[in-house]
């Protein structure tokens, strides 16, 4: 959820460009859940391959020029995005033709085809690009993820430590992000070293989207301070490359690159995150010059070009700067300068309150799956250790699910499939009809048996009656239907449910069974499980009637109360969105959850702690 605003729909629903017979495309699902294929590689016909951090994107063309005004960099819809940095090897030969054979056994995990390997790779090296080595070994280095029958591969986290653990002079990183806690760990032993490398970051000043900055800004805020405090010999610094007649100033950098002496290079798609390391598919490439000459100069040659190029200088004058001081530090710190183009220093920090609200970084940045359960766990967990984080980050989920079915009205094929004026034609089919409450009431019990989204029914009740009918129709149908599927439950048992359902399901509701109401609501909140299967898996394990009841109420009101209540603002914002649409929106989804808020502390008022007793279902569930 957290990237998902600044991902391209055109794959999922404009499918129109795949209709070439020559064009072959397969979205993979083959990861585990909020997992991401990440690496970026392209071969062509195994004799030419790129690899590194550059996104077949929107926004992302650029050259080292990052010239704001580029008019090559304009998108499909006529508008220019902002200078972009990244970086990409590319390469040929044995290395090119090994890349096609990861690209095919990817194929292959996808769609079950086999794709053939070229036969004769003629050259295909472009005659106007000169290569900066040739005849070199390079190292393909991955990150595959534990998954299905697939153990894993964490060949990028060891080259990584290896790497930063090697250097002895310095270390050059250009990174998008800075959370990963061992990579953090790596580079924080170096700097307590009294002879240790210096370390020199460049990264952007902020994450790109409110919700990237206000969640993996305030992971890399935690980690810096951690290197800074480490420190002690102010060896380290971060910095951002800096345009004048760029409205924000502040170049974004999307490469990922590091850079050890002049011994060693890795170009590819791994970030410094937890993510990068095990949870999502990644691709590096890496060269060592060990006692190769030439492959020091080249590896000087990039890292000198790449300084220039954020300084506004020549690649020289940094060469030969850096021959006087031996120092990357001071040779930046000679060469800044007032100009179009330098490198500032990223204060990195974040509000306190924000760094309060966030959880820790296995939440927003896994190096594994995160199951289900451990996720109602951190939101309902976090209000009895007296944190304001579980309120907070259960706000902002409905904040974010509001405006996500916003952007999906208008920007997906949803708007094509259930569009505002189908919904409205329904709507008044409905009123004319004097059993519709009970109608309504029914296509809740079958969407419930059927497994059909319960979202989509909310929406199309409340086009079809006035707001407090709506309101009462949605939430006494999604009652109805939750209690329907407990019942049916209870009566399957544990045994039968957990089969259809899965033991992950199961665990996550043994959760509930001991955490009570709050956990039902957390689990309505957030999209860890269908809603069916949730009242099936809770009837089976003997949740707590009135638990279940009180929490599928709570949980399903902000929802039910948003939709319903401000449709007409929901419908400007899908047709004509606004400053005001949002405004108005999120103060009504303030005042909701505020509402919410003080129903829950009158409800936790209720139950005197004397009286708090282990129950024989929580019992039960604990012995599953």
């Amino acid at each position: 959820m957290i990237f998902a605003l600044e991902r391209e729909v055109l794959p999922f629903f404009a499918p129109g460009w795949q209709r070439h017979s020559r064009v072959h495309f397969h979205m993979d699902g083959d990861h585990p859940v909020g997992a991401s294929h990440h690496e970026k590689i392209v071969v062509v016909d195994d004799a030419v391959a790129f690899v590194g951090g550059l996104d077949l994107a929107r926004g992302r063309w650029d050259t080292p020029d990052h010239r704001p005004d580029d008019i090559r960099r304009v998108d499909f819809n006529g508008a220019v995005p902002t200078p972009h940095h990244d970086v990409q090897i590319g390469v040929s030969g044995e290395i090119a033709a090994a890349l096609g054979d990861i690209a095919r056994q990817r194929w292959w995990s996808a769609t079950g085809r086999r794709v053939r390997v070229p036969t004769h790779a003629a050259d295909r090296w472009p005659a106007s690009v000169t290569p900066d080595l040739t005849d070199v070994k390079v190292a393909i280095s991955r990150t595959e993820p534990q998954y299905g029958g697939n153990k894993g591969t964490r060949e990028i986290e060891k080259l990584f430590q290896d790497s930063i653990a090697a250097a002895r002079h310095w270390l050059y990183i250009e990174n998008q992000y800075l959370s990963s806690a061992i990579i953090g760990d790596a580079l924080a032993s170096r700097l307590r070293e009294a002879t240790g490398p210096e370390i020199v970051v460049v990264i952007s000043q902020a994450s790109q989207g409110w919700l990237e900055g206000a969640t993996l800004d305030v992971l890399r805020a935690r980690l810096v301070n951690r290197l800074r405090d480490a420190d002690r010999y102010r060896r380290l610094r971060v910095f951002c490359p800096v345009i004048e007649g760029q409205a924000k100033n502040c170049m974004s950098v999307h490469s990922k690159l590091l850079i050890a002496d002049d011994q060693f290079l890795r170009i590819g798609s791994a970030n410094i995150s937890n993510r990068s390391l095990g949870f999502d598919s990644e691709c590096d490439l890496a060269l060592e010059a060990g006692e190769n000459p030439q492959i020091e100069q080249a590896i000087d040659r990039l890292r000198n070009s790449l300084l220039a190029e954020h300084l506004g200088t020549a690649p020289e004058k940094v060469a030969g700067l850096l021959a006087e001081t031996h120092s990357l530090i001071a040779t930046i710190r000679a060469l800044r300068t007032n100009g179009a183009r330098t490198l500032e220093l990223v204060d990195c920090s974040v509000p306190q309150w924000l760094d309060q609200m966030i959880p820790e970084s296995a939440m927003l940045d896994p190096e594994s799956a995160v199951a289900p359960e451990k996720l109602i766990e951190e939101f309902v967990l976090s209000d009895e250790r007296g944190s304001s984080s579980g309120a907070l980050l259960r706000g902002a989920l409905i904040l974010i699910a509001m405006f996500a079915l916003a952007a999906a009205w208008r920007w997906t094929s949803l708007g094509d499939l259930v569009d505002l004026n189908t919904l409205e034609g329904w709507a008044a089919s409905l009123q004319e009809n004097n059993a519709a409450p009970l109608w309504v009431i029914g296509a809740f019990l079958l969407g419930g048996i059927t497994v059909f989204p319960v979202t989509i029914l909310i929406i199309a009740t409340a086009f079809a009656f006035d707001p407090w009918p709506a309101m009462l129709c949605s939430l006494l149908g999604c009652l109805l239907s939750a209690i329907f599927l407990y019942a049916i439950g209870r009566q399957l048992g544990r045994k039968n449910v957990v089969r259809f359902a899965g033991k992950r399901l199961n665990r996550m509701n043994r959760l509930i069974a001991k955490h009570g109401v709050l956990a039902v609501a957390a689990v309505r909140m957030m999209p860890v499980a269908p809603y069916s299967l949730v009242n099936l898996a809770a009837g089976a394990v003997r949740v707590p009637f009135r638990d279940f009841v009180y929490g599928t109420f709570l949980g399903m009101s902000p929802g039910v109360v948003g939709i319903t209540f401000f449709q007409n603002q929901l419908k400007d914002m899908i047709r004509n969105p606004s400053a005001l649409t949002l405004i108005v929106l999120t103060s009504s989804l303030c005042l909701m959850l505020l509402g919410i808020f003080a129903f829950r502390r009158w409800f936790a008022g209720r139950q005197s702690p004397g009286r708090q007793k282990t129950s024989p279902a929580a019992r039960t569930a604990e012995s599953l």
